[in-house]
């Protein structure tokens, strides 16, 4: 096939340069801005702006080896294809890929229950145990619908209401900062602030980024891929920086340390109150709702595109169950069940932790890579995969030194979804090859 006809599919097909970039943004602000700017305050203190700045550095580092992979190799597998490029068909990649793919189920389950904390608000419930992932459970039921609708309502759709939401946020930042007289006395070192918590905090906040792996997974979707994947990445990336700053230092301007900490799971809605009274609570739980639908719906559509490669590159296992339908939409089922079970079973804080712990794991894998198996093919400078693996393994230390003396619960689930995913695949990749090899035996005879 040439290049022109390479391109009119991609074009009769695809996302538009707008479509990817909405996508990617929706993801990173239906998640981040509202569900981490509590969290990553308590582990910062009054830094937890610059948390936010210095995640946005560490995913600029990442992202070069993306952008990278994805000009050479641009697919529907994405970060899946990657892992193959630089580790062949092994275990090694398959477990990677099932790390992003469950760091990505984790975020839904994330956003999942920020939408129901957020909606609570308005019915002054937000001490309901029992509410909160029913309503995120109802969520995830109504985005599979959603994505049983086809790429082209998805990609509309996130256009719509990224430019809503990004628009209505930088509203209430504006408003905020006005409101506060761009006094900022919350921001600074506190007594929660150490250079290890405000290095925990970045790895925290590094999820509120993590969004723009996602453009990779529609790699067949979008139009000229070689060139606009890249694109996309770097314009979400810097749209989201904007908006994280504009809206912590909003949140620092309304609310003190301690406030923001105490409503750390709803902190943009609280830090409304004292700013525009009810009508701006109202205001900030409706673009709460807009971003967390939004930004799940975009997830789930490429998380599942994701597993689908996997199952089509017979790196899992895949059963249909009885289920109607290609193999993308039985990874679409399995998708929203794990998700939801997620969203039952941790709190916000929990589910956190373990999509930071899973993301960078396999981050540092795709820059290790890049950097020994495929730099030369991809005209990658090593320097910079170098500087990702140094500032993710400084981080993740961090993070990891913080949960052992807070919440050892954590990294011993971590661990043992390591171990399970990466043994699991060990089993399955050794008897998918007994099999292949004893069927070509038979064959012979």
């Amino acid at each position: 096939m040439g290049d022109s006809e390479e391109t009119g599919k991609y074009e009769e097909n695809s996302l538009s340069l707008t479509g990817s970039v909405a996508m990617g943004t929706g993801v990173m602000i239906g998640a981040g801005i509202f569900a981490l700017t509590g969290q990553v305050a308590e582990q910062a203190g009054g830094l937890f702006p610059l948390a936010f700045l210095a995640a946005a550095i560490v995913a600029g580092f990442s992202a070069y080896s993306y952008v990278k992979m994805a000009e050479q190799y641009p697919s529907a597998g994405g970060i899946a294809m990657f892992l193959m490029k630089a580790y062949g068909k092994g275990t090694v990649t398959a477990g990677m890929a099932l790390l992003m793919y469950f760091s990505m189920v984790i975020n839904e389950s994330l956003v999942a229950r920020t939408f129901g904390t957020y909606t609570l608000q308005l019915f002054d419930a937000k001490d309901n145990a029992f509410l909160v992932p029913a309503l995120g459970v109802g969520l995830l039921v109504a985005a599979f619908i959603v994505n049983i609708l086809g790429n082209k309502f998805i990609g509309t759709f996130s256009t719509v209401t990224a430019v809503i939401k990004i628009a209505g946020i930088l509203i209430f930042a504006g408003a905020g900062l006005w409101v506060s007289g761009l006094t900022f006395e919350s921001v600074g070192v506190t007594e929660r602030t150490s250079a290890g918590s405000f290095l925990s905090a970045t790895a925290l906040a590094l999820l509120a980024y993590k969004g723009f792996t996602t453009i990779t997974n529609s790699g067949s979707e979008i139009t000229k891929p070689n060139k606009n994947i890249g694109r996309s990445i770097i314009i979400s990336l810097a749209i989201c920086l904007v908006v994280y700053l504009l809206v912590g230092l909003a949140v620092a301007g309304n609310l003190s340390i301690s406030e923001i900490i105490e409503s750390r799971d709803y902190a943009l809605a609280e830090a409304a109150r004292p700013a525009f009274g009810q009508w701006g609570t109202y205001f900030t739980v409706g673009l709460a709702i807009v971003a967390t639908i939004s930004g799940l719906i975009a997830s789930t559509f490429a998380v599942s595109r994701m597993l689908a490669m996997l199952s089509e590159m017979k790196l899992v296992p895949h059963k249909h169950f009885g289920l109607p339908g290609d193999i993308q939409k039985h990874t679409l089922v399995y998708t929203v069940v794990f998700a939801i079970t997620l969203t039952i079973l941790f709190d916000l804080s929990r589910i956190a932790s373990l999509g930071a712990i899973f993301y960078i794991v396999m981050d540092i894998a795709v820059h290790w890579g890049v950097l020994r198996h495929v730099h030369g093919k991809v005209k990658a400078n090593r320097w910079v995969p170098i500087t990702a693996i140094v500032l993710d393994l400084t981080i993740l230390g961090a993070f990891l030194w913080l949960k052992a003396t807070s919440d050892m619960l954590v990294i011993w689930v971590a661990l043992g979804g390591m171990v399970v995913i990466f043994v699991g695949e060990r089993v399955f990749l050794s008897w998918k090859d007994d099999d292949q090899e004893a069927h070509a035996d038979g064959n012979r005879e």
